[in-house]
């Protein structure tokens, strides 16, 4: 019997570069895969879509809604968040007396009004 001494393989035989990625067991290459870079800029565009489709566009009706509550003013109809509609008797600071029935008078908090409920013209009524 023969032994045979195997020398140990230098450091610089057993690593070897390539920048291309190995195949995988399928024969296919995989995709390359994205830095730290990419993501971010996936990130932030997934951001921009979601501030100009869903946060912009709620923000312009919040601000046309307080806009339309600042200018109320005695005797228009309104609409509430619970479902009541009301005349308003009288505009206050915060608050708005609504008169919800003849003889019926509320104190509502402004911020609970959805809506104002335009009345249809008289010429309307007769069609």
């Amino acid at each position: 019997m023969k032994l045979i001494a195997q020398a140990a393989p230098t450091p610089a035989a057993t690593t070897t570069t390539t920048t291309e990625p190995a195949p995988a067991a399928d024969g296919s290459t995989p995709p390359p895969q994205g830095g730290m870079g990419s993501t971010l800029i996936f990130i932030v565009l997934l951001f921009g879509i979601f501030y100009f489709m869903m946060i912009r566009p709620q923000q312009r009706k919040e601000k046309e809604r307080q806009k339309m509550i600042a200018e109320l003013r005695a005797g228009r109809k309104v609409s509430f968040a619970g479902g009541l509609i009301g005349t308003i008797q009288e505009a206050r600071e915060q608050t708005f007396l609504i008169e919800l029935c003849p003889g019926t008078t509320v104190e509502v908090a402004r911020g609970a009004v959805v809506a104002a409920v335009d009345e249809p013209d008289a010429a309307e009524q007769k069609k």
